[in-house]
């Protein structure tokens, strides 16, 4: 019995009355010179990445095009954009904050167009920024280290009736601001800038930078009180940590510490032995970092050094990871002595949760006795 052949062959074949897939031929009308008219030839479609590969001759139509759909890819921060409280802060204007009062009073210009909408953002090099139409400049960085006496406050506030440690830096141009704060009675070591972000990196914790202070307690300090508070002492926003205590010398009514801080809050010190039934009765910080207070006379100040200026940038890079070079170096001492499982590393929060479950599974329901009353 004789079988029909079939048109078409395997799927995916060309059959006998099908036409065979390849490529399409593309149709150009050519000039007198024989070259291709632009847009006169019919071509496959190809996708934006290959076309921006291909097409690289300036002044061509896709080069325009390219260039138009590319404006809105490029990010703020790859143009070198920074926003406009910001620029005014560098400039002197006052505190980021404060500028945007400014921003919406009207007062700022940006190339000759008033700005009223805060979250602006302007090129430094290339925009031209005034005030009251006056061309505005950022500031040079500032870098001072001032020996901070008691009495002296460390607020900018122009209504503050104390004396401000601003007041004490005779001879000084242009605006600068404490990088933290001591309290009135406290006494030391203030790093003063009109660096924004240089002022982040010595005060967040998450950068570690050592500061260093010598405390005097009343009463006589024993050693388990001195470990509970290297341990931590739980006060309003939660436990310290970080904390390094070494006794210099003890009398029967005096305690003299060094303690060493890499957090930075409020009155941190007098309350953590306050805590511990020791009140602080002086407090000096006499380190910074690698400076130190040897050279800077009470209520005197000096321009940080190049040098000095680097080297706590590195001391800030070493603590990045929030917690302490020596803890950081045993611990990977441990775990690189420590041959790996192949399991994944579990918190203790988590670890602890797991076992407290098993716990509760194992405990069977607990069932009265038979033959004998349960009270109720």
């Amino acid at each position: 019995m004789a079988t029909k052949k079939k048109r078409g062959g395997k799927r995916g074949t060309p059959g006998r009355g099908s036409k065979a897939s390849g490529p399409k031929k593309t149709r150009s009308i050519k000039g007198r010179s024989g070259k291709i008219g632009p847009g006169k030839a019919r071509t496959l479609k190809k996708s934006a990445t290959k076309v921006a590969s291909i097409v690289r001759a300036p002044g061509s139509l896709w080069s325009k095009v390219l260039e138009e759909a590319g404006k809105g890819v490029v990010t703020a921060k790859q143009k070198g954009l920074v926003r406009l409280n910001s620029f005014l802060a560098t400039c002197g204007l006052g505190s980021r904050r404060g500028c945007e009062n400014l921003i919406v009073q009207g007062r700022i210009m940006v190339n000759g167009k008033p700005v009223t909408e805060l979250g602006t953002k302007v090129d430094p090099l290339r925009d031209i920024v005034s005030i009251d139409g006056e061309k505005l400049r950022p500031e040079k960085p500032i870098y001072v280290l001032f020996h901070k006496p008691k009495g002296i406050v460390c607020t900018n506030a122009v209504h503050e009736q104390k004396k401000r440690v601003i007041d004490l830096l005779v001879g000084l141009k242009g605006r600068v601001f404490s990088i933290g704060r001591l309290d009135l009675d406290s006494e030391g070591l203030l790093l003063m800038t009109n660096d924004g972000a240089f002022a982040e990196r010595m005060l967040h914790p998450r950068f570690g930078v050592p500061k260093t202070y010598h405390v005097t307690l009343r009463g006589r300090i024993e050693g388990d009180k001195v470990e509970k508070a290297r341990g931590g002492v739980w006060l309003a926003e939660g436990k310290t940590k970080g904390i390094r205590i070494r006794i210099r010398r003890r009398t029967k009514d005096r305690s003299y510490l060094e303690v060493e801080l890499r957090e930075g809050r409020n009155r941190e010190i007098r309350r953590i032995f306050a805590r511990l039934g020791f009140p602080v009765l002086k407090l000096a910080r006499v380190k910074i970092g690698p400076l130190g207070i040897k050279g800077v006379g009470k209520g005197k100040w000096r321009f940080l050094k190049k040098s000095e200026v680097e080297s706590l940038l590195r001391a800030a890079t070493l603590g990045e990871e929030g917690e302490l070079p020596s803890k950081r170096r045993s611990h990977e001492k441990k775990v690189s002595g420590k041959k790996s499982s192949g399991k994944k590393a579990v918190s203790k929060k988590a670890a602890r949760k797991k076992q407290t479950e098993k716990n509760l599974a194992r405990k069977p329901a607990r069932k009265p006795l038979k033959g004998k009353r349960t009270k109720r």
